[in-house]
């Protein structure tokens, strides 16, 4: 959950500064996807025209598209085709959807206590083809909205920095995208234009979609270094963001939004912009840019002859943000925060930033149609350990789909995160036990490392067992029963649902 004041009052033992309040970390799974899956849930599927077969030769029966299945437990969503409703308004290009994702989460050991906590998140959208709605070719509209409901494990029980969920976030109603996107240059390149959530398109690791831990979605360094934890669920940003495609393997973004999703004010982000709708754009600005590399792709006509190789997709990407941050450390004087004859003001700094490289790649099939595969990922980020808590975030794991004969659509993966706390915010932990608190623990890193197997029960429900167990909470803050020594290791068991309706 975005929502972090308590843990972040515990970090310290010196005045916290407003930036520090403001730290974030959350994002949202790819709901519906299994491993082999690049899109996240919420992104439109690109819309393109059929090719047609030479002058006067019948269509190959190979290429045509087969009819979805439209039984029970068979089809793609749980209503169908809602008596026609979707294929009316499909024949108009509006695509609905809907979906419901609800979990529960125990904390067994360890943690400021013990206790179960269940949350949800519905998702609702609709997508808008310009071309059949209006006549405008190579269009797209999309706004989206979250139902967020229950209650936060993270915070309530954990106080970790990497999320136990990542749908876990303040209850309420929001607006969470809307924005327009133009196709240009024969679908070379595109423009989309308005309120984004990055964690969309940014920074995305294929591999890493099923896992529930929030770091293996929107990474836990953007999540709490950015102002309100960046533009990612919860919160998003308007701004605007470029793709071209140079060519078939690579892929440029690159995009300019609003600094803080939050906009202005002191307290939980979530609340200052709790409905979505404060449309910001007096908060800095947060450049992002990402290339990505692809290898082994499939073709886009399925009766082309498949790639030999095993595919993968590596990414490059940094971004920076114009907003003061202050230094996790020092005062305005020089003085540590934890000096009692510090002014308590942090020192400031001009702008963050950040470098991160992302690597997904299948590393086994028994043949290119097999159902069966294994993939591993890799994400690395850096940042300065001056004015951030978290300076080197490191994920990876492995999943394997369909682990079982006759279930093709199951995945079951082991991923760790690592999450190491920034120079100065061990040196404060330092020098608070130097100056005011004897005993008071050091900081590290926090770690975690998640097991989970997701169960495909139909098209439209899926079903989640998970483990996770985090090594130092927070890289090792004070337990606040007993402030000289640091909150237990915690293991957290859960269960996740997900519908399509």
């Amino acid at each position: 959950m975005k929502k972090r004041l308590k843990t972040k009052l515990l970090l310290s033992g010196a005045p916290v500064s407003l930036t520090f309040l403001l730290s974030l970390s959350v994002a949202p799974a790819a709901f519906a996807q299994t491993a082999d899956e690049a899109a996240p849930a919420s992104t439109p599927p690109q819309t393109e025209a059929p090719s047609s077969p030479a002058a006067g030769a019948p269509a190959a029966k190979s290429d045509q598209t087969p009819p979805a299945p439209t039984g029970f437990w068979d089809r793609s969503n749980l209503f169908g085709d809602m008596g026609g409703l979707r294929t009316w308004l499909g024949n108009y290009g509006v695509t609905f959807n809907l979906q419901e994702t609800s979990e529960y989460l125990n904390n067994l050991s360890g943690g400021v206590k013990r206790g179960g906590a269940y949350d949800g998140l519905t998702q609702f959208g609709i997508v808008v083809d310009t071309d059949k709605a209006v006549g405008l070719p190579g269009g797209t509209f999309n706004v989206s909205g979250l139902q967020i409901h229950g209650t936060n494990l993270t915070q309530r029980n954990l106080l970790t920095l990497q999320n136990a969920s990542g749908i876990e976030a303040d209850s309420t109603t929001r607006l969470w995208e809307l924005w327009y996107q133009q196709s240009l240059l024969g679908g070379k390149a595109d423009v989309k234009v308005g309120q984004q959530s990055l964690d969309q398109e940014f920074m995305i690791s294929q591999y890493a979609t099923p896992f529930m831990n929030a770091t293996f979605g929107w990474p836990v360094l953007p999540s709490v270094n950015m102002p309100a934890g960046g533009p990612a669920y919860p919160l998003s940003s308007l701004g605007v963001r470029v793709r071209a495609k140079p060519a078939d393997a690579w892929t440029v973004l690159a995009g300019v939004f609003d600094g803080n999703p939050a906009g202005n004010g002191v307290g939980d982000p979530q609340q200052l912009n709790r409905h979505g709708t404060n449309f910001n754009l007096g908060n800095g600005a947060l450049f992002i840019g990402e290339v990505q590399y692809t290898i082994n792709q499939p073709p886009p006509n399925a009766s082309d002859p498949q790639p030999a190789g095993l595919p993968g997709t590596y990414k490059l990407g940094f971004w920076y943000n114009t907003e003061h941050f202050d230094d996790q450390r020092v005062d305005n004087t020089g003085l540590s925060l934890a000096n009692p004859a510090s002014t308590g003001i942090p020192q400031t700094h001009k702008g963050n930033y950040s470098f991160y490289a992302v690597a997904d790649q299948m590393v086994w099939r028994p043949s290119a149609d097999s159902p069966q595969s294994v993939g591993v990922f890799a994400r690395i980020m850096g940042a300065p350990g001056d004015r951030n808590l978290v300076d080197l975030g490191v994920n990876a794991g492995v999943t394997l789909k369909a682990p079982f004969k006759g279930r093709d659509n199951d995945v079951v993966g082991v991923a760790v995160g690592y999450a190491k706390i920034g120079a100065h915010a061990q040196d404060l932990a330092s020098d608070t036990a130097s100056f005011t608190t004897p005993g008071y623990p050091s900081r590290s890193a926090e770690t975690v490392v998640e097991a989970t197997y997701q169960y495909q029960v139909t098209p439209w429900w899926q079903l989640q067992a998970d483990f996770q167990y985090f090594f130092r909470p927070a890289g090792g803050i004070p337990n606040p029963e007993n402030p000289s020594q640091r909150i237990g290791n915690e293991a957290v068991v859960g269960v996740r649902t997900n519908i399509v309706f």
